[in-house]
């Protein structure tokens, strides 16, 4: 069950042949994209320390668990020793800039390796992950002394970073936290109570900086007066060392069904005279600062769903080969291994064809990402955001929702034994589950989709990328007969999809109720077009690579036949889906609420 074997030929084709991480190389301070040797020794070392360090503690950590003592989280064995090589091998750095000591890959670089961190070990993984969400607000919205204090040492891993949102009476409704700060000098004083704080507290290192919403001392009722506060576990000296220990504690850990290795606290701020924290840029506006943390880590949430969903897959191959069981209806006499059985081998190809899109789209929004920082021309940079803020959603929510199946699916290959705990493969269900729940549930992403995406510019955006998609769809039909059935139904897809935007855009401002029941529907025809789309380009650059000299027909061929199954078993249910955008809201709103 341990084992994991990070899928790198399918990395390397969505990078180098369907995203095109060459043409990332002319971005300004993006050189090293350009370098494919480097890049290949980058992802073979990532996936080497995945398979030999995080994978083997995965599941002991979910069976020992996280554990409070004496006001300190103890993260489960191995875990200190695990993080201390990770951080040593400057793997927390990679995206960041060198001038705080990162290395400067391209984003699109490090999703990959994410991707690895998560399948090999989630609850790892969500520690670095929450620094380096941390590292991207601080980077943009701290102060130059504030950078000095603090990015260079979160940039290393020495200190690790966590967000600090949720509250007891306060979910996904920030407007009601109730956290509150007074100025003290050249500092604030918090106080109130924070919950669901992954990794919030534990001892792998000598400082932990908490990031935290509260409200400001004069500010406006709502979301609209709260501000952001760095609240470290230790106060800073002049040494720049950790010294005095701030008002601040871990109160408890949550009991969770997954995860069980990330501790994901309680946190209590102030009950000794107040926490020292220090302002994030302008009161007021901490709301607008900690969106940039939260779409950093809802694009690696996305991530997690591909990840765990790709580990839960290779399991599941692996016990389909082994496990030999009953006769097949064609092709042998005795009894064989159930990879051999019609069904089996339809969950196996439902499974791979779902993770290769969702992976070309990771890759394409990081990519695009790329753009959005580094391209010089302000218009094109805002037309790559504007992509970027347009498909957040979709990766956070889309990839989660089909990995939480997909999970599902694995423990369905491997029949009853999938529900015993010693095989392993519920654990990755258990894990994944909390996707498409935290960072913003998938319902709270088809709103943004819907509500702040796709109306703030009247869908101008996304008729723009179904424009791109198009462009793709038309092509395939110049290739072959296969290649020509694909952008069939890929065409009619985006014909689908065009619609529900018109009629959303239409709707949404006489009767918001009635779009917004429609949103979630909306969001998966959205996810299951842009994988398409991936898809597309991949089966277009698999056959054209399979006339070079030395070309692996095999994979190449695979790529094609995976590809035309989601086309003829997930395309074609994005039509389907119409008649719920349309049709479903107004049913959705006409039950009364005491008919549930």
């Amino acid at each position: 069950m341990n084992a994991y074997t990070a899928p790198l030929a399918d990395m390397r084709f969505v990078l180098n042949h369907v995203v095109g991480l060459d043409r990332l190389a002319g971005l300004p301070g993006l050189e090293v994209a350009g370098e494919p040797d480097l890049i290949d020794q980058i992802l073979e070392e990532a996936g080497r320390f995945s398979a030999e360090v995080l994978a083997p503690l995965n599941q002991p950590g979910d069976q020992q668990g996280a554990r409070i003592e004496n006001g300190v989280v103890r993260p489960v064995a191995g875990f200190a020793e695990a993080y201390q090589t990770w951080t040593a091998a400057g793997w927390n750095g990679v995206p960041f800039a060198p001038e705080h000591g990162g290395q400067g890959l391209p984003w699109t670089v490090s999703t990959a390796l994410w991707e690895m961190w998560s399948a090999a070990n989630l609850s790892f993984s969500l520690c670095p992950l929450l620094t380096q969400a941390a590292i991207d607000a601080l980077e943009r919205h701290a102060s130059p002394e504030q950078k000095a204090v603090y990015l260079d040492r979160l940039v290393s891993g020495e200190w690790t970073g966590t967000m600090n949102l949720t509250e007891p009476q306060s979910g996904t409704d920030l407007g009601t936290i109730r956290t509150r700060s007074e100025r003290s000098g050249d500092h604030y004083l918090l106080r109130g109570q924070k919950i669901f704080i992954t990794w919030g507290d534990h001892d792998m290192t000598d400082n932990i900086v908490h990031l935290v919403l509260a409200r400001s001392p004069d500010g406006p009722p709502g979301t609209r007066g709260l501000s952001l506060f760095i609240v470290p576990k230790y106060l800073v000296g002049e040494d720049g060392r950790p010294g005095v220990r701030n008002d601040l504690r871990p109160v408890s850990i949550e009991h969770k069904i997954g995860i069980h290795a990330s501790p994901t606290c309680v946190m209590s701020y102030g009950e000794n005279g107040g926490a020292v924290g220090y302002l994030v840029g302008e009161e007021n506006r901490g709301i607008e600062y900690m969106f940039v943390m939260m779409n950093n880590a809802r694009m690696a949430v996305g991530l997690q769903g591909l990840a765990v969903a790709d580990r839960a897959y290779q399991q599941a191959v692996e016990y389909a080969r082994e496990r030999v069981q009953g006769r097949p209806v064609q092709g042998a006499d005795g009894a064989a291994p159930i990879i051999r059985h019609p069904d089996v081998r339809r969950m196996l190809l439902d499974m791979k064809s779902q993770i290769e899109a969702m992976r070309g789209l990771c890759y394409e929004v990081s990519a695009e990402l790329d753009r959005a920082v580094r391209i010089e021309d302000p218009q094109e940079r805002a037309r790559s955001q504007e992509m970027v803020d347009l498909m957040i959603p979709v990766v956070k929510a889309w990839c989660t929702d089909v990995g939480t199946a997909i999970t599902s699916t694995a423990i369905q290959v491997h029949g009853g034994m999938g529900f015993m705990e010693e095989t392993g493969v519920g654990q990755h269900y258990r894990d994944v589950r909390i996707t498409p729940i935290y960072e913003g549930t998938n319902g709270v992403q088809a709103m943004d989709l819907l509500g702040r995406k796709l109306m703030r510019d009247g869908g101008a955006t996304a008729r723009r990328l179904l424009d791109e998609v198009r462009a793709v769809a038309d092509t395939l039909g110049e290739e072959d007969r296969q290649l020509a059935a694909f952008g069939d139904r890929l065409s009619a897809a985006l014909d689908a999809t065009s619609d529900a935007v018109t009629w959303l855009v239409e709707t949404f401002p006489a009767d918001p109720a009635r779009a917004s029941a429609a949103a979630a529907p909306f969001l998966e025809m959205m996810g299951l077009v842009a994988g398409g789309w991936m898809l597309a380009r991949g089966m277009l650059q698999a056959r054209r690579l399979a006339c070079a000299p030395g070309a692996d027909a095999g994979f190449l061929e695979a790529k094609v036949t995976t590809a035309c199954y989601f086309a003829e078993t997930h395309l074609v249910r994005v039509p389907a889906l119409l008649g719920p955008v349309i049709g479903g809201g107004s049913l959705v709103m006409a039950l009364a609420e005491d008919r549930f």
